[in-house]
């Protein structure tokens, strides 16, 4: 357990902000994870909302960092590559994408230019059956593991689905697990589970046995939803019910807590120099009130005031290492590096 707390407030620095919210075509709609491709490219899954759900809503829309459009692909749907709660996203080592869906309780795989190939994956409880699959990411070897949510177990497969091994039960003693979300994979390929219902993160060796456990910061995790770790061991995680990104060392000992620092993406100002009137009146707006708010929740804070995090759902590091935060409820990725 952390005990300690080390101050490096600035370890990681804001640098820019990519998306918007449309419900369809260019840009976010509720999106819930992103991945990138070694070419840079960034894919981003919009699950959409149950109440203005149609089939083209929910989707993956492909940019860049730079805001470059590529398109999208995948849609609302029970037929072969559509989603209904799509979920987590992976590339393996050839860049095919890989996508869970809670509801199909299965894996739709697409190739890197959006063409769905295959999907694998049936419901249950049983080894190798899925009841909510959420997290996944790839190991060094290219094959998945998948936070099983529902099932309270991860759950390692071969590119083809093929059951390798799963570890975890129901509980919240050291090494159990409740509604696992968030999945990655170590420098040296232990695995680290965003332990959701037990607001905490485990950490496991690659073949299942626990490791540790880390509670930390200046409050405790609550709902974490995401985690990545990098190169050297730092431990990034989407604290979800506390609107915040928790930074830790290879030690599990605190390092800083981002709240988000959001501005407008380049597709956000080209919307508002075509709609001029909007653009108007969003300058007179007050997009950081200073009111007080009825209680300490995060969420009330987060909802009021535009440039912080408001439901921080997943995580992922490019090749420099780079943070990018991809936050559901303001449809938008932040993106943070290293301080120099």
């Amino acid at each position: 357990m952390v005990t300690k707390k080390v101050s490096q407030k600035n370890f990681l620095k804001y640098s820019r902000t990519i998306g918007m919210t449309t419900m369809r075509g260019r840009g976010f709609y509720f999106p819930v994870d992103s991945a990138m491709s070694s070419d840079g490219r960034i894919f981003v899954i919009s699950r959409s909302s149950e109440i203005a759900s149609s089939p083209d809503t929910i989707r993956v829309t492909v940019l860049n960092e730079a805001e470059e459009y590529f398109g999208i692909f995948g849609k609302g749907g029970d037929e072969p590559g559509a989603f209904r709660w799509p979920c987590g996203i992976a590339l393996d080592h050839s860049g095919n994408v890989y996508i869970t869906d809670e509801h199909h309780h299965r894996v739709s795989v697409f190739s890197n230019s959006g063409d769905f190939i295959s999907h694998w994956g049936t419901h249950g409880h049983n080894e190798g059956q899925l009841n909510g699959p959420s997290g996944i990411v790839f190991d060094e070897d290219d094959n998945i593991l998948i936070s099983d949510a529902k099932n309270h177990r991860i759950q390692k497969f071969s590119k083809n689905g093929r059951l390798i091994f799963s570890f975890g039960t129901f509980g919240n003693k050291i090494g159990e697990l409740n509604l696992p979300w968030g999945i990655a994979v170590g420098p040296s390929a232990e695995i680290y589970v965003a332990d959701w219902g037990n607001d905490r993160i485990q950490k496991f060796s690659k073949d299942g046995k626990f490791l540790s456990e880390y509670a930390s910061g200046d409050c405790k995790f609550s709902k974490p939803a995401s985690i990545v770790v990098d190169s050297e061991g730092y431990i990034y995680v989407a604290d979800w019910g506390n609107e915040s990104i928790q930074v830790l060392d290879s030690d599990g000992v605190f390092v800083q807590k981002l709240l988000g620092e959001a501005t407008d993406s380049e597709w956000a100002k080209e919307y508002f120099d075509l709609n001029r009137d909007e653009g108007e009146v969003r300058k007179l707006s007050d997009l950081q009130p200073n009111i007080e708010f009825f209680n300490d929740d995060p969420h009330e804070k987060s909802s009021h005031i535009e440039k912080l995090f408001w439901g921080p759902s997943a995580l992922f590091l490019d090749s420099k290492e780079r943070l990018f935060v991809t936050e559901t409820n303001r449809h938008r990725i932040q993106i943070f590096e290293r301080n120099a």
